[in-house]
């Protein structure tokens, strides 16, 4: 599919993009077209924001701007220039009782990270396992035991080698727990999303919903799309999640990110 065409092209301030399933290709990869784009976009002033439920750490290697806006760890930790902009941790007991909740579940194949601000922690320790979660954790420490783990924690999230949607998200529901992709189910504090992060950095930037674009694919997305008059959801989104965007953007394996942002700013 070709990326939507808008008759003016729009005050558009702030763009807010997902990384896995919406920037990044299906192999994890970013387009090489995403870098000058990047250049031009700062030029322009208008800021990207990439929103993830990556770390911190993982998103700052991955993009390397300091200037950019993270929104990490799905809207719990919000960083610019390597300063805190805002952080919503998660209760410790909380934090430990998933732990023990996942422990006790020897039905499933599950693993979990438990995400501090200053580390990830596993206590798990497969190659199986280790392979699934080393790509999304730049700075991830292996311990004996995360109920012993001594950080501010930003999330917990349980890997699930069958399906998250009738394994780990059903065991986790009591703790709300976010299914964020189709192995991956998060439990962060009840304030924490995408969305609060955005509508926080909005606020702090004075720039308006009608100034905002926003790119998502899955559950996690949701809250940012609802902050954004220009919402896209991902060719290849969830049909559940491209109910809350206003347009759709051609799939991550087809550059949707990039191409669409061209489009509708109005970029040779």
């Amino acid at each position: 599919m070709e990326p939507p065409l808008f008759d003016t092209v729009p005050d558009i301030r702030l763009i807010a993009v997902d990384m896995d399933g919406s920037l990044l290709d299906d192999e994890k990869r970013i387009h090489d077209d995403f870098w000058p784009l990047l250049d031009e976009l700062a030029g322009r002033g208008i800021l990207l924001c990439p929103a993830s439920g990556r770390q911190y750490a993982t998103l700052h290697r991955q993009l390397g701007r300091d200037e950019l806006v993270y929104i990490a760890e799905n809207g719990s930790y919000v960083v610019q220039h390597g300063d805190e902009l805002s952080v919503d941790a998660l209760d410790l007991g909380t934090a430990r009782d998933v732990v023990a909740t996942v422990r006790s579940a020897t039905h499933l194949d599950l693993g979990t990270v438990l995400c501090g601000k200053r580390s990830a922690y596993v206590e798990r320790t497969d190659d199986a396992f280790l392979d699934q979660a080393r790509p999304y954790y730049a700075r991830l420490a292996v311990v004996d035991d995360l109920t012993t783990v001594e950080d501010e924690v930003l999330k917990v999230a349980v890997y699930d080698f069958g399906a998250a949607a009738t394994g780990a998200g059903p065991l986790l529901q009591r703790f709300d727990a976010l299914v964020s992709g189709e192995h991956w189910v998060d439990v962060m504090s009840p304030t924490a999303d995408k969305g609060h992060a955005l509508r926080a950095v909005q606020e702090a930037l004075g720039i308006t919903a009608d100034q905002t674009m926003a790119f998502g694919d899955y559950f996690n997305d949701v809250g940012m799309l609802d902050a954004a008059s220009f919402s896209f959801a991902m060719d290849n989104a969830h049909p559940e999640v491209r109910a809350h965007a206003r347009f759709v953007a051609p799939s991550n394996n087809a550059n949707g990110v990039v191409r669409t942002i061209r489009s509708v700013l109005g970029l040779a």
